[in-house]
């Protein structure tokens, strides 16, 4: 879960809105919740650290996690190349 903004939260994107939707989704397909990675306040843009997404990459190499879950893509980036590394990232590890 990511927000950078005061106006997403307002539109809807709020870090507990979000929660809940991932929550609903994950009941719905019968995924077990391992871990919540929250970035608050950081934007997505290449560049940037975000302490909770590197975790979730260290998550992904240590097999705790297979699968990434997220309201919209970009809660996880802004960018093209930095989904086609993630893309690539989660196919090297058997993740999705």
């Amino acid at each position: 879960m990511r927000v950078s903004t005061k106006d997403q939260a307002r539109e809807g994107f709020s870090l507990p809105e979000q929660k809940e939707r991932l929550e609903l989704f994950c009941k719905f397909r019968n995924y077990e919740i391992i871990d919540y990675y929250v970035d608050a306040g950081i934007s997505a843009k290449t560049g940037n650290y975000r302490p909770e997404y590197e975790r979730l990459q260290e998550d992904v190499k240590a097999k705790k996690i297979n699968t990434i879950i997220a309201l919209k893509l970009d809660r996880i980036t802004r960018s093209i190349f930095d989904w086609e590394k993630l893309i690539s990232f989660l196919d090297e590890n058997d993740a999705l």
